[in-house]
């Protein structure tokens, strides 16, 4: 424990994509690239490549304790991650030594293996989206004729419900938005494939003595055994780092979804309206022993902030390639593109816990609605009056005189706002006192926020999760802290 361990992998993520983006996959993935370009290239027609050396590199994907040692050792002395671990892949299989790499360049594994790996990576974070997307929507249909206060500028204002709140943070601004996004995003990742040193080919073109359709059929097979439809017909010796500024755009996107969720919660925990779960023993300060502090929130956005952040360095990364390629790539992405999947993995397991089990105080809600309802009922009030054939301007100046006297009541008595009783002792307003509950019934200000919850889950919601049935359901919600 006296070295630096990142918080990302040692404290939250889950072990899951931790595995994705191990050594041991990134690494393995490696010698299966190679022994899936010594099979095609084998079945084009390269003699030296024998069923011998292909038996040995298909026993020795996996690597070892050993492996490990011997790579690491190759490179101290190589100064070359690519070819330390040819060697050691060698040392295992050397029936192929002479044919491992062949043709081929760094990139062919290094770009090939991230690309397989980011793809891992959406696989795994998209059905744990799905199910906070679903979790959701149950709360919001439970919840969705529960009128609360609305804010804007937080500043009370028109009522809306629980239910359609909630909705807000799934509409197709937020999380059905970032479900498009992420969908999306792993649906275009292609294959660098077979392009050899600078894209052009050149080295396979040579191995096959200048057959340009078994250089083409090469690719193909390689795409095609490495579980992709297609490869990137024009490649430098990288694929296009713009790739990755579009695939993480979509991640970053989802920080900005998680964190202003989490804040509006993190609020709603404030007003003592809505919490995150609390453990029958945690604590919430290690002084206030009362305090129920919103700390998954509060690692929500924590969090969301490094997610949002990582996207400037893909950005930064693609606008500074020289040409076919700089290294000065490599460093970044070896931190960045692992961090993306593994901060956003944690973000959702996180925000998956909060939304599964979100406890809801409906009489604090009725509170702080009393509070303020009988303000914004004035306009209504003033309506009925003229109904029953009151003169508006007097109704008004009445209205206003009284409104003021409660508000003075609670800014300088501490009292409650008492309008509604004080308009119901006033004679002024007998023509409509038998009227007077229904005139201030918070389910009166709440507009059609309940059919457009009904509507939105039906129609929105349904349809994005129609695809993704077996994934409901199935996602184990788990928190290492």
């Amino acid at each position: 424990m006296d070295q630096y361990q990142s918080p990302l992998t040692d404290r939250y993520a889950s072990a899951e994509v931790s595995k994705i983006f191990s050594p041991q996959m990134r690494y393995s993935t490696w010698r299966t690239l190679w022994l899936n370009l010594a099979k095609a290239e084998k079945k084009l027609g390269l003699a030296q490549i024998t069923d011998e050396a292909i038996s040995q590199m298909e026993a020795h994907v996996v690597l070892t304790e050993d492996d490990f040692r011997i790579a690491a050792e190759e490179e101290k002395k190589r100064r070359h991650d690519v070819m330390a671990h040819v060697h050691a892949f060698g040392q295992v299989a050397p029936a192929a030594t002479g044919i491992i790499h062949l043709g081929a360049t760094s990139c062919f594994v290094t770009d090939n293996a991230d690309l397989i790996l980011l793809r891992d990576g959406f696989d795994h974070l998209i059905p744990k989206l799905v199910n906070v997307i679903d979790r959701l929507s149950k709360f919001a249909d439970e919840h969705k004729s529960l009128p609360t206060l609305g804010w804007t500028h937080l500043q009370p204002a028109q009522l809306t419900t629980v239910g359609k709140r909630s909705c807000m943070w799934i509409q197709t601004q937020d999380l059905l938005w970032d479900l498009r996004n992420l969908r999306r995003a792993r649906d275009d990742i292609g294959f660098r494939g077979v392009k050899g040193t600078t894209g052009t080919q050149a080295s396979f073109l040579t191995l096959f003595d200048g057959d340009h359709e078994k250089v083409e059929e090469l690719d193909e097979l390689v795409t095609k055994l490495c579980g992709f439809d297609y490869s990137y017909p024009i490649t430098g010796q990288t694929y296009s780092r713009k790739i990755d500024v579009d695939l993480c755009a979509s991640i970053s996107s989802f920080g900005v979804t998680a964190h202003k969720l989490a804040t509006d919660l993190r609020l709603l925990a404030n007003f003592k309206e809505i919490e995150e779960p609390f453990e029958e023993d945690q604590i919430g300060s290690s002084a206030m022993a009362y305090k129920r502090n919103p700390m998954r929130c509060e690692r929500i956005c924590s969090l969301s902030r490094h997610l949002m952040t990582l996207w400037n360095n893909t950005t930064m990364t693609a606008a500074t390639q020289w040409m076919e390629r700089t290294l000065d790539d490599s460093a970044n992405r070896r931190i960045t593109l692992p961090e993306m999947f593994i901060t956003a993995d944690i973000v959702l397991n996180t925000l998956l816990n909060v939304v599964s089990d979100l406890v809801i105080y409906p009489q604090i809600i009725s509170r702080r609605i009393g509070a303020e309802l009988p303000f914004m009922a004035t306009e209504n009030i003033i309506m009925a009056m003229v109904k029953k054939g009151g003169d508006r301007q007097e109704s008004h100046e009445k209205i206003r005189v009284l409104s003021h006297e409660a508000s003075a009541n609670v800014k300088l008595g501490g009292g409650d706002n008492d309008l509604v009783e004080r308009v119901r002792k006033d004679q002024f307003f007998s023509p409509i006192l038998d009227e007077l509950d229904a005139i201030v019934d918070p389910k009166t200000f709440i507009g059609r926020a309940p059919q457009q919850v009904d509507k939105f889950l039906r129609n929105e919601v349904a349809k994005a999760l129609n695809s993704y049935q077996k994934d409901l359901n199935r996602i184990k919600i788990e928190l290492h802290v």
